[in-house]
């Protein structure tokens, strides 16, 4: 599942989209960077949101076979 930084009370979480499981961290910097980890770490999109909801950017870490030269 894609992961989401996304604003949460007085701070910021990282969400894996569907799981119902979120981890919060008190600025959105840290949760961009544990949510880029987690994104790399399960080759899927990181997606941030700000304050409005909206997504203000997206990395993409999923696998593509095409990158790599055998």
């Amino acid at each position: 599942s894609n992961i989401h930084v996304v604003l949460a009370g007085e701070g910021w979480a990282v969400e894996a989209a569907g799981s119902g499981h979120r981890t919060l961290y008190a600025t959105q910097d840290e949760a961009i960077e544990a949510g880029t980890a987690r994104a790399q770490h399960d080759n899927v999109e990181l997606l941030i949101h700000g304050r409005d909801g909206q997504v203000r950017a997206r990395s993409s870490f999923e696998h593509d076979p095409r990158r790599y030269v055998g």
